[in-house]
């Protein structure tokens, strides 16, 4: 057997976000900008330290479909290094692409300008790429848009709902084909793809989705023609095959977190050595950016201020991203200074003091509003609800409900 083939897989680097941030004075850049870079830099060496054969990033370069100069400089600085070191695969993903069909996707130059040592995974095709420790397949999945995968005659009068289903059974015919593409060549065989697969865990992703999203079916990848399935698109890391399945179906995640609903999660990038018929992976952790969220019911206290303080001095603060969520009530609401607070955070180590909230209990007459008595029974239970701050999907759910009791108490 032939020595295998040593894969970086990485994701979702989202150059261009500079939410939390601050900026640094002498480059000008966002501190958010420059996490990003570092985890970049940190893939590089990775692949320089451990002799990578082939890097696959599977898609999602930039924040922003139209990504500034300083971070197209930045990231084709990455690409440059890392492509001296191994081939490059780049992957299209939903955040490369143009807003119409007739732009170039952001990372399209590097074919246009036939780069070396870099392929653009802009089409749904087989490469076949040549490594130190010999060939390998790729197949390039980009994110799924329509007029990649349906003819608009094959669309034109579909419901949305008929024109998901449509997509999805093209972009699983497309998987097959290429797949069967594969199977004439006795080389290792990877697919890199960037799209959802059902029954995967969400991320920031939902919050940051440009257009709609199409699901696979996980069988629709765990075909034996593949050795590995190099995902990108979901932010957390996961694998969805079983432990010792071959292909292993695994999405890298993102190399930075994005925003709170990351807080604590592992960020990084997957080792991969594959052979026809096996593969062995492993996460890679990045030292990433802390999240911290100080959460304190501080509606019975004298001084909620040093309540905070106090809870934080538990937390580890250091070059961290901390929002504060504090329960108050009307009669202390307004002890609460804020200016200490951020002082007390940022001598602590505190990067960025993102937010700090205050949730503060209203009796019950003043959610309901004036003369709640000339009210109907209905809207007096969604004001109700609304001033305690309940989530729009339970609220109907509670609107349902009460109706059936009002119902039954008329009968």
């Amino acid at each position: 057997m032939s020595d295998p083939i040593r894969i970086l897989h990485f994701a979702d680097a989202h150059i261009g976000l500079e939410a939390y941030g601050r900026t640094d004075p002498e480059t000008g850049l966002s501190s958010r900008a420059e996490d990003f870079f570092a985890r970049l830099a940190e893939v590089r060496d990775h692949a320089a330290a451990h002799g990578a054969d082939l890097a696959i990033f599977a898609g999602d370069a930039f924040q922003t479909r139209s990504p500034s100069p300083t971070y197209q400089r930045e990231f084709a600085r990455f690409v440059r290094d890392l492509a001296a070191l191994c081939p490059v695969l780049l992957l299209v993903g939903n955040h490369d692409l143009p807003a119409s069909a007739g732009k170039a996707a952001s990372i399209e130059i590097y074919a246009t300008l036939g780069v070396p040592n870099v392929i653009v995974g802009v089409d749904y095709a087989l490469h076949r790429i040549e490594t130190a420790r010999g060939p390998v397949q790729v197949a390039a999945a980009p994110y799924p848009i329509r007029a990649r995968l349906l003819a608009e005659d094959r669309a034109r009068g579909l419901t949305l709902a008929e024109l998901d289903a449509a997509l999805e059974r093209a972009l699983v015919d497309r998987l097959r084909a290429l797949a069967e593409e594969a199977d004439a060549d006795p080389a290792p065989r990877v697919l890199a793809g960037h799209f959802s697969v059902r029954g995967a865990r969400s991320g920031s992703e939902q919050g940051a989705m440009l257009g709609r999203d199409i699901t696979v079916p996980l069988e629709a990848l765990t075909d034996r023609r593949w050795d590995y399935v190099a995902l990108g698109h979901r932010h957390r890391h996961q694998v969805l095959t079983l432990p010792g399945s071959i292909p292993p179906v695994v999405y890298s995640g993102s190399l930075e977190r994005l925003d709170f609903s990351e807080e604590g999660e592992p960020k990084g990038f997957c080792r991969a050595e594959v052979t026809r018929g096996a593969a062995s992976w492993r996460f890679v952790p990045l030292a990433v950016r802390p999240f911290v969220t100080v959460r304190v019911d501080g509606r019975d206290s004298r001084d909620p201020t040093a309540a905070v303080l106090a809870a934080a001095e538990g937390l580890e603060m250091k070059d961290a991203i901390v929002r504060v969520i504090v329960a108050l009530s009307e009669a202390n609401a307004h002890l609460l200074q804020e200016g200490a607070i951020r002082r007390a955070l940022h001598a602590a180590g505190a990067d960025h003091v993102a937010a700090i909230q205050m949730e503060v209990a209203r009796p019950v007459h003043a959610r309901l509003g004036a003369s709640p008595e000339r009210l109907p029974p209905e809207e007096l239970v969604r004001r109700y609800f609304e001033g305690k701050g309940t989530p729009p999907e339970r609220l109907r759910d509670l609107l349902d409900a009460a109706q059936e009791i009002l119902r039954d108490e008329d009968a």
